[in-house]
């Protein structure tokens, strides 16, 4: 993935700030910068399928056992200049995919899926801070009517019994955690802005989360721990100065060797990786 630059700049001159603009509005999400966390290593988790067309006849066998497969992934958000960016796994060069995965078949929802989560990102010696997850929000249902590669976010009118049902839960971070991921994977953040109106490089579920996301207003805390900037409109007001305008890139300065969705041949939730970006 390529080095994205931003450049910050700070008015002198204070917003002039409207009337309270905040009505109904969810819990503002209060993020932490990147270099918080602390990414390790550890041992290789290798795929259980070698092929798509091996992962949905495995899809075929749960459900004639035990019925639509449950799955949850995580969007976990942290900030790096003021921008929201979402960490994301990449699978030994090859896809990118949320952090999660399907649950057994009789695990109860959310202590299922923080084990997942656990498999996937704690160190092989966890504390226990390192193994507690915050699950928030449910911010996205894509179900698979049959046994291909499509997901849906919505159930189609004819189908009575979907194959699959994932879900995309918000993730709260701390202020600090040690994350770790096997050897063959590597975890990424990705800004927002990359992810937006970006279909035919992330795919339809990944680049959507900004549009989960835009429900929420954010804070954002320095490594000092000092609420740093907050989006306009809610939240405590600082002063004119603090209130960074960040930029974002062009379009046509976009990297074209980012990942995008292959047509054929693949998992509607495996986005491939070009040129071993």
């Amino acid at each position: 993935m390529s080095t994205v630059t931003t450049t910050t700049l700070k008015s002198s001159y204070p917003p002039i700030l409207p009337p309270a603009f905040t009505a109904n509005q969810p819990p503002t999400i209060r993020l932490y910068p990147l270099s918080n966390y602390t990414f390790g290593t550890k041992e290789t988790q290798p795929e259980e399928d070698p092929s798509v067309s091996a992962r949905l006849k495995r899809l075929e066998e749960h459900y004639e056992k035990y019925g639509m497969r449950r799955t949850c992934e995580a969007i976990l958000v942290c900030h790096e200049h003021n921008h929201p960016h979402v960490l994301m796994l990449q699978i030994a060069n090859a896809f990118f995919k949320l952090p999660g995965d399907y649950l057994p078949h009789d695990a109860d929802e959310i202590e299922g899926f923080k084990i997942r989560l656990n498999e996937r990102l704690a160190p092989t010696n966890p504390k226990e801070s390192d193994t507690e997850w915050e699950i928030g929000d449910c911010l996205a249902q894509w179900w698979r009517p049959n046994f291909e590669t499509f997901l849906y976010p919505f159930l189609p009118a004819h189908v009575s019994r979907p194959k699959e049902l994932k879900k995309l839960y918000l993730i709260h971070l701390p202020p600090n955690k040690v994350l770790s991921v096997p050897k063959n994977m590597k975890l990424l953040a990705v800004p927002l802005f990359e992810l937006y109106d970006n279909s035919a490089r992330y795919g339809p579920q990944l680049s959507a989360i900004p549009h989960y996301l835009s429900k929420y207003r954010f804070e954002y805390v320095d490594e000092d721990g000092n609420l740093s900037s907050v989006t306009p409109g809610g939240g405590p007001t600082l002063p004119g100065p603090q209130l960074p305008m960040t930029g974002s890139r062009d379009s046509e300065t976009q990297d074209p060797g980012h990942a995008r969705q292959e047509e054929e041949g693949q998992d509607d939730d495996e986005i491939k990786v070009e040129n071993g970006h």
